[in-house]
């Protein structure tokens, strides 16, 4: 309760100075004209349709002139007015005008006098006088664009974004976090380590992976493929597009439609869209063939092209996009395999996270919402079925989860792994689902052990999800140091003069006959500035050679984040590196 009382007063000084901010910015521009600024969780912000461009120099000076009215003491005080008396106030504010208009006529309007110079439209509440603002910490974070009222029809404003905190500790912890999270940051890292890149061109959320990304991605899933392999899938390729009666017939057209991109009509043929997801082409290619309870389970795996229509404001780099690649595989089992199976994921699971490190996870059912049936199809008594084969997997298994009503897809419930990052969100990287639905809508069936014709159960599971949104998290985590049996380059051979560059190259050739990404830095620059670019590409090992180690067939080892490790043989180096790379080290 206290922690509750000290948030909302925080909130409320945060909305003071939205206050304080937007009388600064008046005082120093005139012409400027205001619309709304609120509280907002890591401080405040306000729209304003100003002249001048506000950049990042005239931040330094709001401030200032913001501590300058915190010092004078100011009152905050409320007055109440009519409507056309509020309409009178605001006249030359256009904005201040649409927001009273659409007010109830005889509707009680709020505002607030901040000294006896500067008054705005609020329901308040504020601090009595801004000398309860003066242990208030703030800084001015950025400006961005923002259409007035959210729609791009209206004109652009100024959003200025400052950061605020009753505790100036809390202001700089959160400064610290927003420094890290810029270095996290997967899109920025993307960039620089020459993985990804966009264009408006090509289109928004379609990511194109530049050599060093497909590398990484060709990594990630031949280690995927070949955990899958051991465990008995059978990779598939099916196409990228489908026919439109091939989801109707899943349930997608009808409970998905708006996340798909729109249907392409082909001469008199049926529409064809671009697919979602790839379980309708899976229930397709096990129907092909005539099945036995001794074929069970049928475990088919594909890294798959899916395409959703995503809102432009819900892109975020490889995070979210409107194509990306699945690590997707449907499991068609019998009823009485059904916990076996799943255990099995979820074992697969565990052993990827222990190969990549990732120890800060939990387990989340993903129910049914009871109270929004209509988004779901299939009848009760399949859903509680499932539900319950979940539930009761979860405690024989001895994992910890939690349960979360309305996050089941709308064809069955599942089980998500949340994965905390480092910067503290909660991404979904795996998941498992049990689907009784699409076997019944695509007549699949199996004959039993006494010749009768029964329907599988379906898990769809999940192990890396979207190699895209895996890819991102990993940047993120490592801060774009990756492990060395990932990284698209793992050395770099650097020659200090031109004498040395045959034996740069024959070191390289012995590296990559014995697996390694190597290569060869033969410029005419410093073995420095070799050196400091190899290290902002994050390189895991660079050898260096000059003429001790062309004498001695040796190369002096420099190792990403430890810096010198001294001068090893060759054929040493080469056996330490294929080591760390076979065991998947971190």
């Amino acid at each position: 309760m206290e922690h509750k009382i000290q948030n909302e007063q925080e909130m409320m000084m945060r909305h003071g100075m939205s206050h304080v901010l937007a009388k600064a910015i008046c005082s120093m521009y005139p012409d400027v004209k205001l619309s709304i600024g609120p509280a907002i969780d890591t401080g405040f912000y306000y729209d304003i349709d100003c002249p001048k461009s506000i950049t990042p120099e005239d931040f330094e000076a709001i401030e200032k002139k913001m501590s300058e009215i915190i010092s004078q003491n100011q009152d905050f005080v409320r007055k109440e007015v009519s409507k056309a008396e509020a309409l009178k106030m605001f006249k030359d504010n256009p904005y201040k005008v649409e927001l009273i208009e659409g007010l109830a006529d005889d509707e009680v309007i709020s505002v607030y006098y901040l000294g006896d110079d500067w008054v705005d439209l609020c329901r308040g509440p504020h601090v009595e006088n801004t000398k309860y603002l003066r242990g208030f910490a703030f800084k001015i974070d950025k400006v961005a664009g923002a259409y007035w009222r959210g729609d791009e029809k209206n004109k652009m404003l100024q959003r200025i974004y400052c950061f605020g905190f009753a505790k100036k500790e809390d202001l700089k912890e959160h400064l610290r976090l927003v420094q890290e999270a810029k270095e996290r940051d997967h899109r920025k890292l993307g960039k620089d380590l020459g993985i990804f890149m966009f264009s408006d061109l090509v289109g928004r959320g379609l990511p194109m992976w530049l050599p060093n990304g497909f590398l990484l991605r060709h990594a990630l899933s031949e280690y995927i493929m070949n955990k899958e392999l051991s465990l008995g899938y059978k990779h598939v390729m099916t196409p990228s597009l489908g026919n439109i009666n091939l989801y109707k017939t899943s349930g997608h057209w009808d409970h998905y439609k708006d996340d798909m991109f729109p249907a392409m009509q082909l001469d008199d043929e049926e529409g064809y869209v671009l697919r979602p997801m790839n379980c309708p082409h899976h229930m397709v290619m096990f129907k092909n063939s005539m099945h036995s309870y001794r074929d069970l389970p049928l475990r088919i795996a594909e890294i798959a092209n899916d395409f959703r229509f995503e809102d432009s404001g819900a892109l975020c780099g490889i995070e979210r996009t409107r194509a990306f690649t699945q690590n997707d595989s449907h499991i068609f089992c019998t009823p009485e395999q059904i916990e076996q199976e799943v255990k099995g994921v979820i074992d697969l699971i565990l052993d990827v996270y222990k190969d990549f490190g990732f120890k800060n996870y939990s387990f989340r059912l993903s129910l049914r919402d009871k109270n929004n049936v209509e988004k779901y199809f299939g009848n009760d008594e399949l859903w509680e079925k499932s539900e319950k084969a979940l539930r009761q997997i979860l405690k024989n298994s001895g994992a910890e989860y939690y349960e979360a009503e309305g996050e089941a897809a709308f064809y069955g419930p599942k089980i998500d792994v949340q994965v905390f990052s480092a910067l503290g969100h909660e991404v979904t990287l795996s998941t498992v689902q049990l689907d009784y639905q699409l076997p019944e809508r695509f007549e699949l069936e199996y004959t039993d052990e006494n010749d009768n014709k029964v329907r599988p159960v379906v898990i769809h599971r999940a192990i890396l999800g979207s190699l895209d949104r895996f890819v991102a998290f990993l940047l993120e985590e490592t801060k774009g140091n990756l492990p060395t049996w990932l990284c698209p380059v793992q050395v770099h051979v650097m020659n200090i003069a031109d004498v040395h560059l045959s034996y740069a190259k024959s070191v390289a050739e012995k590296l990559e006959q014995a697996g390694v990404r190597v290569f060869v830095d033969s410029r005419n620059e410093s073995i420095g500035k070799k050196i400091r670019e190899a290290q902002l590409a994050k390189i895991p090992y660079m050898l260096i050679v000059g003429d001790k180690e062309v004498e001695a067939g040796a190369v002096a080892v420099r190792k990403r984040g430890l810096g010198d490790q001294g001068a090893v043989k060759v054929e040493e180096f080469i056996k330490s590196i294929a080591a760390e790379i076979a065991n998947k080290s971190l």
